[in-house]
């Protein structure tokens, strides 16, 4: 069996899924595939079903009842990996944004380097960002400096939602008493981390914005973001105790 699983959220990416799906398993390495499907209009559950017939031993699909956020779908993932016993369990986007070659130096930063959280970063060396208008370059870098300012963590970009997670870290997060669902899920969960004193690195990627299918991004993930690190920080003050670092 695989040691690494990469979960794929998704809805309405019947455009994207096979490819991404395609691409990660012809890497030079073996990685699993579960599909989170929050019960797309274009039945990209329909076609995940498909896919699975021709990879029945590598890739999964769960489907929920409808469209329920990202950072829940990420731990219903999460509790799936953690119960089939994955050892490194990565977040993935399905609109091709993120370059599936990109697992291996995700993977490597935690399984040979020591790392416990790998981020594939587009601000740790410049700005590495392919198609998007400037204007939401500039909001979300400098979306990442603010959160860095109100929290402190030690992360260039904090809202990345490419990830390789060592098991230890989802088993140490209490998955159920995390609040967000957009962007501030991904700060939420790093900030987790960070609290708790696990070891993160930034790995440097090229993000490159989907050529197919719609964005899922909306004003109100984005004030979510925004409230959402003022809530963080105010919490790691009044409750030490949850963001207490453990022993390792």
């Amino acid at each position: 069996m695989a040691d690494s699983l990469v979960i794929i959220p998704t809805y309405n990416e019947r455009e994207n899924i096979e490819k991404v799906i395609r691409l990660i398993f012809s890497l030079p390495r073996d990685f699993h595939v579960l599909v989170v499907d929050d019960n797309s209009p274009d039945e990209t559950a329909g076609l995940v079903r498909e896919l699975i017939k021709v990879f029945p031993e590598q890739l999964f699909l769960e489907t929920r009842a409808g469209k329920l956020g990202l950072g829940t779908a990420y731990i219903h993932g999460f509790k799936w990996a953690l119960q089939k016993q994955y050892e490194y369990i990565f977040e993935m986007d399905a609109d091709l944004s993120h370059n599936p070659d990109d697992l291996i130096h995700l993977y490597e930063a935690c399984a040979k380097e020591g790392y416990d959280l790998a981020i594939g970063s587009r601000y740790i060396d410049g700005v590495n960002v392919v198609n998007w208008p400037m204007g939401r370059v500039l909001m979300s870098y400098f979306a990442s400096i603010y959160v860095r300012v109100i929290t402190g963590m030690p992360i260039h970009d904090t809202t990345a939602g490419f990830k390789c997670y060592n098991r230890s870290v989802l088993e140490a997060i209490d998955l159920d008493d995390i609040r967000f669902s957009g962007y501030a899920f991904q700060i939420e969960m790093k900030f987790t981390a960070w609290k708790l004193g696990f070891k993160i690195k930034e790995v440097s990627i090229v993000f490159t914005d989907r050529t197919e299918g719609d964005s899922k991004m909306s004003t109100g993930i984005f004030k979510e973001a925004v409230m959402g690190v003022i809530k963080l920080r105010w919490q790691s003050l009044v409750n030490k105790k949850k963001y207490q670092a453990i022993s390792r």
